[in-house]
């Protein structure tokens, strides 16, 4: 069991063990010469694609995990919810899902390996290719975030869609939100069964939601999504947008939490209590000179106070201005100032 297996389980480990969200991506040259042949679904797609662009961060930057190349919506086809990406590549919902009728259209069951096997087979392929002291992490969107880009068709600043159902027409909401937590719960279990060793619930737009609404709409969902996932894969709960909500996304369920910039670590550690943190230095911090980078890493490194569970991550996803060399260097540090 390599560094950061041992941090999702709370045991001590030599170092803190970091991986970052969106390791592969637009930031990385080999990325963007992938991308002037294949479109962006074409690539999740194609396994053979995936599976490189998964492994190009473990060899460039020396993380201790790698993510699977793919993404949230993919899902979305098996249950009968079209798609595309919009020049910018931004994520257009053909026919939102916004009543009863729309809900009842969306499909019961997804089988996973018939119509999400090319992701499997990423997993596969990259398993294979992985040294074998790295994990693979696989990975789903949570059902808010899911249900959210569907009924608004895309992306949202206010969610004015998504809360007309919710509090407007609770027996959709429940349905469709049953209909995700299903789905993707078969689909997580498929990818720890093609060979991923962990796995992440992406809830990336939750913090659109209070405490009460969120305990309400949102968290008996969870729970029973966690409840049906295989545990033999620590699973990580990431969330973003609202610090008030820790408290029960830990409660509804994940072996570890995952926490933006939003919030101080150390306080943040002290009101959860007893599960695994991962984060959460601010990604732009990567855009600030090379001491100062250290610095800003230094001060997570501080704040989780050596205790262990704390794998070191970005409080959100790499964005395609960092460079590759800065990059790297906050790997390396934190490898070097986190050695015990």
């Amino acid at each position: 069991m390599n560094e950061f297996l041992r941090a999702c389980r709370r045991e001590a480990t030599s170092f803190t063990p970091i991986w970052l969200m969106r390791q592969a991506g637009r930031y990385q040259p080999e990325y963007r010469a992938l991308r002037q042949r294949y479109g962006f679904v074409e690539m999740c797609k194609n396994s053979d694609v995936a599976a490189e662009v998964t492994l190009l961060p473990v060899t460039q930057l020396g993380v201790d995990a790698a993510i699977i190349f793919a993404d949230i919506l993919l899902i979305l086809e098996p249950l009968g919810i079209g798609f595309h990406f919009t020049k910018d590549d931004g994520p257009k919902i053909e026919k939102p899902v916004r009543t009863s009728a729309d809900v009842d259209k969306v499909a019961a069951h997804v089988d996973s390996e018939a119509s999400l096997g090319y992701v499997l087979d990423a997993i596969r392929k990259t398993r294979s290719g992985l040294p074998a002291n790295v994990p693979l992490i696989g990975f789903s969107g949570a059902p808010f975030t899911l249900a959210s880009y569907v009924i608004e068709g895309g992306g949202s600043r206010d969610y004015m869609h998504t809360k007309a159902m919710m509090f407007g027409d609770p027996g959709a909401w429940n349905t469709l939100m049953e209909k995700l937590t299903l789905a993707i719960a078969g689909y997580l279990n498929a990818q720890v069964k093609a060979g991923a060793q962990a796995v992440q619930v992406f809830d990336s737009w939750i913090g659109a939601l209070g405490p009460s609404d969120y305990a309400q709409y949102v968290q008996p969902h969870m729970k029973k999504l966690f409840s049906l996932l295989d545990p033999s894969a620590p699973v990580i709960h990431f969330g973003t947008g609202n610090p008030a909500l820790y408290p029960l996304m830990k409660a509804a369920g994940g072996d570890v939490i995952g926490i933006d910039f939003r919030c101080e670590l150390g306080s943040t550690w002290d009101a959860l209590g007893d599960v695994a943190l991962m984060g959460n230095l601010d990604p732009y911090s990567l855009l600030a000179p090379r001491a100062e980078l250290q610095k800003r890493a230094q001060r997570v490194l501080d704040a989780a106070r050596k205790r262990p569970g704390h794998i070191f991550n970005l409080g959100h996803g790499l964005f395609p201005e960092a460079s590759v060399d800065q990059v790297r260097a906050l790997v390396d540090y934190v490898h070097e100032a986190s050695a015990r």
